[in-house]
């Protein structure tokens, strides 16, 4: 068997935050790690400096990894040793995942400096519903640093092909791969229908729609016992309007329980009848694909991006007003055992098949590999 085209790669994966602070951004460079030392490649994980980077080293396995510490505001992520840290790396191919911070600029000036593959991976972060927010600092950005990171990328990666029209739309660029996150390995099939528990696990901020959520929980008509469940981590500010907003309610059936990570989260996940998602905007979301490996169904908006799991009947629709999130909450409630372990197992299903690790490794040894060969990387979905 000839070797993959990645062995002995040193593969740069650039980033904003190499900790729980990049939220699904993080996962998923954990993960994109997993798959490079799969194919024999070295994975360089270079991210800015954060109070959490150390903590959460562990999820990042044996990847190398470089942190810049940041001067000025971590919003903008200026870090004047980064551009550097990359030269002295000693990279085959830079993926840069996210968008909008000062990695994009040392990206770029990288790519023209080593000639070398520039891979970029926005995340939704070109999504029409977050490039409306902040209009006039995406507007600097994009003068100050993006376009020339856009015209200095070897190719883009997109998650779905929703997102690939995105990156047209915004950049005029057509070279787009599109790759699926993978999922994690399948955990047991469920063998009974699970009590009334509802969760939302991820980032606490406005695009997620939890107040939707909150005041479609309070809307549907629901088992006397049936309880949500909020997990997760965010700004200072969006996690007081949240704690705010739940005091002010006093409804003992809503519970936040803060960030929660490891055994905790998957424990979370096995035991929840549904993992609830109305977003107003996604990339493609891990923890809905963590959700289906752990046999647990979705009620989740289109904003998420995976249309595969209404098709597959691993999900369940609903907009993000709060009469629809109810009706879906209302739905998946009246789900009789054998039509809840059906979901079960169509989850389960996509998680094993479209989405699975070996699926979607296959997919990146045949994109990076012709990223490294130095032909053109095309266009279409993986």
């Amino acid at each position: 068997m000839n070797p993959t085209p990645l062995a002995g790669a040193r593969i740069g994966l650039l980033t904003a935050a190499a900790s729980r602070l990049g939220g699904g951004v993080f996962e998923a460079v954990a993960a994109q790690a997993g798959v490079v030392r799969s194919l024999g490649g070295v994975p360089v994980i270079v991210a800015l400096a954060d109070p959490h980077a150390l903590e959460d080293r562990a999820k990042l396995g044996e990847a190398e990894l470089v942190l810049a510490e940041i001067a000025g505001p971590r919003q903008i992520g200026y870090a004047p040793d980064l551009i550097r840290l990359l030269g002295e790396a000693q990279l085959d191919l830079l993926h840069l995942h996210g968008i909008w911070m000062y990695p994009s600029r040392a990206g770029a000036v990288w790519a023209r400096r080593s000639g070398q593959p520039y891979l970029i991976s926005p995340h939704g972060m070109l999504d029409p519903w977050i490039t409306a927010r902040g209009r006039w600092k995406k507007a600097l950005a994009r003068i100050g640093y993006e376009r020339a990171s856009w015209a200095a990328a070897t190719a883009f990666h997109a998650l779905t092909t929703r997102e690939a029209r995105d990156i047209a739309d915004e950049s005029g660029r057509g070279d787009t791969l599109v790759i699926a996150n993978a999922g994690p390995a399948l955990g047991p099939a469920p063998t009974t229908m699970r009590p009334p528990k509802v969760v939302y696990l991820g980032r606490i901020h406005p695009k997620k729609n939890l107040t939707g959520l909150i005041e479609g929980w309070r809307r549907a008509t629901r088992p006397a016992q049936a309880r949500l469940i909020i997990a997760g981590w965010g700004a200072e500010g969006d996690v007081a309007v949240l704690r705010a907003l739940l005091a002010g309610l006093g409804d003992a059936s809503i519970e936040f329980v803060g960030p929660v990570w490891g055994e905790a989260k998957q424990r979370l996940l096995e035991t929840a009848r549904f993992v609830a998602l109305p977003s107003f905007s996604e990339g493609l979301p891990m923890v809905v694909l963590e959700a289906w490996e752990a046999g647990t169904p979705t009620i989740m908006s289109d904003g998420c991006n995976l249309d595969e799991g209404f098709v597959a009947g691993a999900a369940l629709r609903c907009a993000t007003e709060p009469t629809d999130i109810a009706r879906a909450l209302e739905a998946g409630f009246a789900l009789t055992e054998p039509g809840w372990l059906a979901m079960a197992g169509a989850a389960r299903g996509l998680a094993g098949g479209r989405f699975a690790p070996a699926t979607i490794t296959r997919c990146w040894d045949d994109a990076y590999g012709t990223l490294l060969a130095g032909a053109p990387a095309g266009t279409g979905a993986k």
